[in-house]
């Protein structure tokens, strides 16, 4: 009888979210997805970034350039903080015409944007909550979400792509249940559909996802539902965005802190920022008429810089990631558990040539660099083990992580799984725009949101509208599949023996992928330098990484760290931690010529690198004794 209830109250709420779907879509400009016309200001922009023989200005310029904001002549917006949405912000407003500035104190992605699940997604589990607590406002970020994440996909399309994703069903009600509400998401998603959801037979999706257990603990695999969502390259895709600004006209720099706010002593409205350069170690004023705050989960720290009794705006929460063999799942198709025994999300995705798990949120203290704790990750292992067919080993994680998301606040929440994802844009201080919450999905229409509060809070005057909606990142305009292709018959890797003489190697195809998809149409350019500069040796055995793409970081996307390359420039520390440890000397190495670093400084990298991949907890760095999961 339960069940029949449960099934009637889904049926009303699928038409209930037809209906919604039919609406929203009425309201949406019917315009085709592929459809790249645009203002003259939009195909200005593209040539732009598009443009072949552009880099962006070295990090001097970018730092002269702050410091030459003077209150007599200020930025039009400057803003704090270099994640997703930080660097969206800039890419938004400097679009628009404005004079936009940017500092991040450490490096674009560093926090919260380079530690997520990877994935685009519309959310499934909103949805749920918002069809069974009858929530229209779930609804509507659901809705939000999904437009977003197509966006995303077209406007990144060499870093980002659609990923089937399977849920196991193990009894017929979770069948038609889960199948309703993945058609649901279907029907919400509209015109902006990746593929149609669908169901498979038990024996169908064993050969779709061969270590996936047909029986365990008392209970039989009865089908599976598949769906599809977007994944991501993260911090690329971050880091894409903030040298997209640059070549746009903003002026970003990373490795630079705010100390303090500046105000204006007659009016109190904050004017500017101390900014301390944490590589020269100088120090300097830059003034703005409008400052934006989008320091993530160190938001509330910006504010207090004003007033340090202020309300707190987000509630801290900690996502953990494991990274395992790719044996673990087929590439391109993921596993999702959307229920555990403790009522959370579980996750198995294949992610650059590996397998990435987790879990959703719980809750968490800030910190810079945040572990996960042992359980956590002995939590992850446990709940796959429960739905695959092999053996799941703690020996097999390959890297580990922790991520902090700062969730929207609501003071009457009792836990992060209550809290809106939905984000906060407010102005709280004369000058102070702060913008917080939200997820990657939707970070541009976030820092369209913030572009929007700072033009009133300044009373500023874009010279055009918002044009991030149809606006491809630096080495996504004309890139396609194939392109790899091109660099597999086109370059060589050039690169040294122990002897030190200088030998030719293939472009092989895992290599040329590899370039193609981080690097976009720009990928040549590494390409050229493993081929003239005898920079064409792998960084680790066993994954595609150049030497090459060293030196290229370092000149064209602001690589100022052994830390900045091996996490956010390559994802080698993320796939592989100890990989990352054996690949950092070399990558210093190069650095050093790059950017003339004497042997103290060498040495002082050595020393950065090492301690920052002790956070990231390996079965080689790990602490464990109970043997469980040997």
């Amino acid at each position: 009888m339960a069940t029949g209830i449960r099934l009637r109250r889904l049926a009303a709420i699928a038409t209930a979210t037809a209906t919604a779907a039919t609406a929203w879509t009425s309201l949406s400009p019917a315009v085709s997805s592929n459809d790249r016309s645009g203002p003259p200001a939009l195909e200005s922009i593209r040539r732009k970034i598009s443009d072949p023989s552009a880099v962006v200005p070295p990090r001097a310029v970018q730092g002269e350039t702050l410091a030459g904001a003077s209150s007599a002549d200020p930025l039009d917006i400057l803003v704090i903080g270099g994640g997703a949405t930080g660097c969206g912000v800039a890419l938004d407003a400097v679009t628009r015409g404005f004079r936009v500035g940017l500092v991040e104190r450490e490096d674009f992605s560093s926090g919260t944007s380079s530690r997520s699940t990877k994935l685009i997604h519309g959310g499934v589990r909103y949805l749920e909550k918002a069809v069974f607590n009858l929530d229209y406002g779930q609804l509507k970020l659901v809705f939000h979400a999904l437009e977003e994440r197509k966006q995303v996909i077209e406007n990144a399309p060499h870093l980002c792509h659609a990923l089937p994703c399977m849920t196991p069903c193990f009894n017929w009600f979770e069948v038609v249940y889960y199948w309703a509400g993945l058609k649901m998401y279907d029907l919400v998603a509209g015109r902006h559909l990746l593929h149609l959801s669908r169901y498979y037979s038990s024996e169908e999706s064993v050969e779709l996802f061969p270590t996936l257990a047909r029986k365990g603990k008392d209970r039989v695999l009865k089908g599976t539902v598949v769906y599809y969502d977007g994944q991501m390259n993260d911090s690329r895709l971050n880091v894409g965005l903030a040298c997209t600004a640059a070549l746009a006209g903003a002026a970003v720099l990373n490795h630079a802190e705010v100390i303090s706010l500046l105000k204006d002593e007659t009016s109190g409205r904050v004017i500017g920022a101390r900014i301390r350069d944490n590589i020269s170690g100088k120090e300097f004023d830059t003034f703005a008429k409008v400052i934006v705050n989008a320091a993530g989960p160190f938001c509330d720290s910006v504010r207090k810089m004003v007033n340090e009794d202020v309300q707190p705006m987000i509630s801290p929460s900690s996502g953990v990631h494991i990274v395992l063999p790719d044996y673990y799942s087929p590439e391109g198709m993921g596993l999702i558990v959307p229920k555990t025994k403790d009522g959370r999300v579980v996750f198995m995705l294949p992610w650059l040539g590996r397998t990435v798990a987790g879990t959703t949120d719980s809750n968490t203290a800030i910190t810079m660099l945040p572990e996960p704790h042992e359980d956590e990750i002995q939590f992850i292992l446990d709940a796959i083990c429960d739905y695959l067919n092999v053996k799941v080993r703690r020996m097999d994680v390959l890297s580990a992580w922790s991520g902090i998301r700062p969730l929207a606040m609501d003071p009457s929440a009792k836990n992060t799984e209550s809290i809106s994802r939905d984000h906060v844009v407010c102005e709280d201080f004369p000058g102070l725009v702060t913008i917080t919450g939200g997820k990657w999905t939707t970070y541009r229409s976030m820092a369209e949101d913030a572009v929007d509060a700072a033009i009133r809070s300044g009373k500023l005057k874009p010279t055009t509208e918002c044009l991030t909606n149809n606006l491809r990142l630096a080495g996504g305009e004309g890139w396609d599949p194939a392109h790899f292709t091109v660099l597999a018959q086109q370059y060589v890797r050039m690169k040294r023996s122990y002897g030190g003489k200088v030998v030719p190697g293939a472009m092989d195809t895992a290599t040329a992928k590899h370039l193609s998809h981080a690097y976009g149409t720009r990928a040549d350019r590494v390409a050229a330098i493993a081929q003239d500069e005898g920079l064409g040796k792998r960084l680790a055995h066993g994954y595609p990484f150049l030497e090459a793409e060293v030196a290229y970081c370092a000149r064209y996307e602001y690589c100022e760290s052994a830390v900045d390359f091996i996490a956010r420039r390559s994802r080698l520390a993320f796939l592989d931690t100890d990989a990352a440890g054996r690949a950092v000397p070399r990558v210093i190495e190069i650095l050093a010529a790059e950017h003339n670093w004497d042997k103290s400084k060498k040495k002082e990298e050595l020393e950065k690198a090492r301690r920052f991949l002790e956070t990231f907890k390996s079965s080689k760095n790990a602490q464990f004794h109970d043997g469980k999961h040997n």
